[in-house]
């Protein structure tokens, strides 16, 4: 896969050796993966154990912000400085190849190294909730009511630099062995996608509260990612 004009380079740890085609070291494509995604995993080494844990993240600028509970394992490990690895996967199809063997999925994925730094002060921390929020559901930090000190101090915040980075997509049809072809067998793609369904109001809402534009409307169809992996690219990568 080719990179647009905003390259991050590869290194030995990002470099995408399995169907390399599919490798991307763009940044904007990388930057639009994390900010449609809503869940990342979180690898580290904690007493020689190795643990992954989902959270909810966000991207400002280079950077891709974590926060929980100042005392989470996983962020007091964090905070350490030791390793970690962070992933997010978006599912886009379900490939149906009409032999098993080259059965696939459509995806767009990220995989970060590196060494994460704790965020301080009252002020960049409320500027990280912001994104935070905002990066869930766009428009709903005007509405809330804003943390606490108490809240602010309870809640510790580590960002990564995402400068060890690459993406894999797959996208497009199916790729079968070229004498499969003539099997009378239906192949195609299953395409997927987080949809929002219906607001539930919390049952001690007052009534006359309305529900707001941005919860009615919600979607997590941003700028789409730019994919530049097309359907005869994806034949000669298989799976």
């Amino acid at each position: 896969m080719t990179s647009h004009g905003n390259p991050i380079g590869p290194t030995p740890r990002t470099k995408v050796r399995r169907l390399s085609a599919r490798g991307s070291y763009d940044r904007d494509v990388i930057h639009a993966i994390l900010d449609e995604a809503l869940v990342c995993h979180v690898g580290f080494v904690d007493e020689d154990q190795p643990v992954v844990i989902p959270t909810i993240h966000v991207r400002i600028g280079d950077r891709v912000y974590l926060h929980g509970s100042n005392a989470s394992r996983m962020l007091v490990r964090l905070r350490e400085g030791v390793p970690a690895c962070v992933t997010v996967t978006l599912l886009d199809g379900l490939v149906l190849a009409r032999s098993a063997f080259h059965h696939s999925m459509n995806y767009r994925s990220v995989v970060i190294f590196g060494r994460a730094e704790e965020t301080k002060g009252r002020e960049k921390k409320m500027e990280v909730f912001e994104k935070l929020v905002e990066h869930v559901v766009p428009g709903r930090w005007a509405d809330a009511r804003r943390p606490s000190d108490e809240e602010i101090n309870a809640t510790t915040l580590v960002s990564l630099p995402i400068t060890e980075v690459s993406a894999k997509i797959r996208c497009g049809p199916a790729s079968d062995d070229e004498q499969d072809y003539s099997l009378p067998i239906w192949a195609g793609v299953i395409p997927l996608e987080l949809r929002a369904a219906p607001p539930l109001a919390d049952e001690k809402l007052a009534s006359s509260i309305a529900t707001p534009d941005y919860v009615t409307a919600y979607s997590r169809h941003r700028t789409k990612s730019p994919l530049v992996l097309g359907p005869v690219a994806s034949r000669t990568a298989k799976g």
